[in-house]
């Protein structure tokens, strides 16, 4: 019997998360004896692009699929074309409808108010804030919004001044923050939805000689050296590796008829100072998580 093919479907090249998610499946996939075929579009998050990767997929027949997708809303026929096909698909990372083997990933509303609430008790429940938001399309960037202004609404000292769009992206991140920084004379903290969005943070900071507190997500090894050395105050570990990894075996455990859970929700750390050396280790070093270590 030939090996089987898992398609990866991740959204662009310029965030470190993905190469994680995608190093990730990769191992789980070759430890089962199967290969993987990664689909991603060369214009990061680009909808269009991510719909003609599908059409190609869809040609290569793959025995499942791990889809992120570029917009859960564009995407949805594209889904529904693997189910015609008769294709298994764990969607992973974003969230969104359609006919699918399972869901795997965190919950991203706690996600962002774990985020938020370190920032507002490093600033001692008080203070002026901003944020950066992820790219609209995104279900995890707009769920993680929802955590923050239920943070902030629980805090009458903290004022949230204004909130820009990143795009989960560094440089769009530095430009969106140097506005930011124009428009308000005191900032004391920002919020981020993504650790690559909080480096583009800390350019804009120190491009203009500011300083504010900074919390980000993901647990990215750049973010974590930051952490220590206390130029970021706290991350959250929604770790695109463990999810990708736990998603390959959701579809490979159901290619060998084993049952998968509909939904699989990946634990979320927070990270800070006092924490942070358990996060001190390469992506290639890292482990991924056994079945039994998330799927109780």
């Amino acid at each position: 019997m030939p090996s089987p093919t898992l398609a990866v479907f991740t959204k662009n090249r310029v965030n470190p998360a993905y190469d994680a998610a995608r190093m990730a499946a990769d191992r789980v996939a070759a430890e089962a004896g199967a290969r993987t075929l990664h689909y991603v579009p060369e214009t990061p998050d680009h909808v269009g692009e991510q719909k003609a990767l599908v059409r190609a997929a869809l040609a290569a027949r793959p025995a499942a699929v791990l889809f992120n997708p570029t917009d859960d809303v564009e995407m949805q026929e594209d889904l529904a074309r693997f189910a015609a096909a008769g294709i298994p698909v764990a969607v992973f990372i974003n969230r969104m409808p359609g006919k699918i083997l399972t869901f795997v990933g965190s919950d991203d509303i706690a996600v962002g108010y774990t985020a938020a609430k370190a920032l507002i008790d490093g600033l001692g429940g008080a203070g002026r804030i901003v944020a950066l938001d992820g790219t609209p399309s995104a279900r995890t960037a707009r769920d993680r919004t929802v955590g923050l202004q239920r943070a902030v609404a629980e805090y009458p000292g903290i004022e949230l001044l204004g909130a820009r769009v990143g795009y989960l992206q560094q440089a769009p991140a530095r430009s969106a923050m140097a506005e930011l920084l124009a428009a308000h004379a005191r900032i004391d903290g920002v919020w981020t939805a993504n650790d690559v969005m909080a480096l583009g943070v800390l350019d804009a900071l120190a491009d203009a000689g500011r300083t504010a507190q900074v919390v980000g997500v993901n647990g990215l090894p750049a973010a974590i050296e930051h952490i220590e050395h206390g130029r970021m105050l706290a991350s959250v570990d929604f770790s695109a590796f463990n999810v990708a990894a736990i998603a390959a075996r959701a579809v490979l455990r159901h290619l060998d008829g084993k049952p998968v859970p509909r939904e699989i929700m990946v634990p979320a750390e927070l990270i800070d100072r006092a924490n942070c050396g358990r996060w001190k280790m390469p992506f290639a070093e890292r482990a991924c998580p056994a079945w039994d270590e998330i799927v109780r």
